[in-house]
């Protein structure tokens, strides 16, 4: 198992956070409509200042615009106990949403536990109604394997939601990857 600090894409850097960060996190974490589908925020300044003290060198990751060294995001990949299996998280400022980056890190997060951490399952939860984040792990080659019936508290509608469960095992990876 090789756990490393920084990740790269072809247009992607993920690293670890630094306190000169939270200008960038803050503005994704603290807007609502950035938020909408998330378990957390928004965000007050207190918040944010913990979420960035909290971090782990590689298991969280600022996501980077490799071009201009523009903070637009954040993702992790936080594995069980067992180093098993593992969960994704993710979020991107919403200026940069549509452009495929999601995706991007998505692939290179799977990437980074199948290949580097040696994990035997990733799995990713979503609110069902994210068609953003879901198409982001159908186009990684996750898998929709549970659908919990109002089963994510969405707290800026203040409403509860379905959420989906999706999930790749390392030997559908090396499958797909050939």
């Amino acid at each position: 198992m090789t756990c490393r600090d920084t990740l790269t894409t072809e247009r992607l850097t993920l690293r670890p956070f630094t306190p000169d960060d939270f200008a960038a996190v803050h503005a994704w974490a603290s807007n609502p409509a950035n938020v909408r589908f998330m378990a957390w925020g928004p965000n007050t300044e207190d918040d944010t200042r913990w979420f960035l003290s909290q971090t782990k060198q590689g298991k969280d990751f600022a996501v980077v615009l490799s071009e201009t060294g523009a903070v637009i995001g954040s993702c992790g990949i936080y594995p069980d106990d067992a180093n098993d299996t593992a969960e994704l998280g993710w979020i991107l400022h919403m200026d940069y949403w549509k452009k495929g980056y999601g995706a991007e890190l998505c692939g290179e997060l799977i990437r980074y536990g199948f290949e580097d951490l040696e994990l035997r399952r990733i799995k990713t939860p979503c609110a069902a109604p994210n068609y953003g984040s879901y198409r982001i792990m159908e186009r990684n080659g996750m898998r929709r394997e549970a659908l919990h019936v109002k089963g994510f508290w969405a707290r800026v509608d203040k409403e509860w939601v379905d959420e989906a469960v999706y999930a790749i095992l390392r030997e559908e990876y090396y499958e797909q990857k050939g």
